[in-house]
């Protein structure tokens, strides 16, 4: 399907998966993070399968999950212009039959879903507290991207805790510095760590990503550290990581 771009957009697309995606450096682009989420995820294939992505931003994470499940996707962006994009971006993957968008805050979404209704989460939060130290991009578009201005990792969590069924599954990435807190707060609001992945830009590097996996009202203990994912081999992507973008034919 044909979409109308702005003159500040561009669209990208994730070769392996043939997805196309709305962009604008000027509001928000995905970045590898999307990504590596998107393919950490462990989603439910069937089609009766619901999922729910918070903090979508442009939709990069629900749009990457389109070939991995045949369930409806929900994503739930607060910026207007973000939520925008994303559905355009449906639009042109012709998935508007089973994915829409709720452009408001967060905290209100259960407004619109129900509680203990939903069988994955997807997450690509904030990564930075709102402190009074807090450097913030001048952009309003990216700071509210990159820092906790209307929503916090606590917030995440609750609103997740109460939108899966006993037993789904939340997946999110964030940054390995503030993981003492994340394990916390997901024991605190019933979410079990399962899985925890690494991600480091070469290797030797200290981690600059975490990928994490918890089960509501899972069993605790049994956690598994999974090996790391490094993503570039000198200049260059590092083999996984080009078959996660391009697929098995780039060498």
């Amino acid at each position: 399907m044909q979409v109308e771009l702005k003159s500040d957009e561009r669209i990208d697309q994730l070769y392996r998966d043939d997805i196309q995606i709305i962009q604008s450096p000027s509001v928000f682009s995905f970045s590898l993070d999307s990504v590596l989420l998107a393919n950490f995820a462990e989603v439910k294939k069937a089609s009766k399968t619901k999922i729910v992505d918070f903090c979508s931003g442009n939709g990069a994470v629900g749009l990457f999950l389109s070939k991995k499940t045949a369930g409806h996707v929900t994503m739930v962006e607060i910026q207007s212009r973000l939520a925008e994009m994303a559905m355009r971006s449906i639009q042109l993957n012709d998935l508007t039959d089973r994915y829409d968008v709720y452009n408001m805050p967060l905290k209100d979404a259960l407004t619109k879903i129900n509680a203990d209704s939903i069988d994955n989460i997807v997450c690509n939060p904030p990564y930075f507290e709102d402190l009074p130290s807090s450097k913030k991009n001048p952009n309003e578009h990216l700071a509210l991207a990159r820092h906790e201005l209307t929503t916090s990792l606590e917030e995440v969590l609750q609103v997740s805790q109460k939108m899966l069924k006993m037993n789904g599954k939340l997946f999110l990435v964030h940054r390995p510095d503030r993981l003492p807190e994340i394990l916390t707060k997901l024991v605190k609001n019933r979410l079990a760590p399962k899985r925890i992945q690494f991600a480091h830009s070469h290797a030797g590097d200290e981690a600059n990503m975490v990928l994490i996996e918890a089960i509501k009202d899972g069993k605790p203990n049994g956690t598994r550290i999974l090996p790391p994912i490094v993503i570039y081999e000198g200049l260059e992507y590092s083999k996984a990581i080009k078959e996660l973008l391009y697929g098995n034919s780039t060498d």
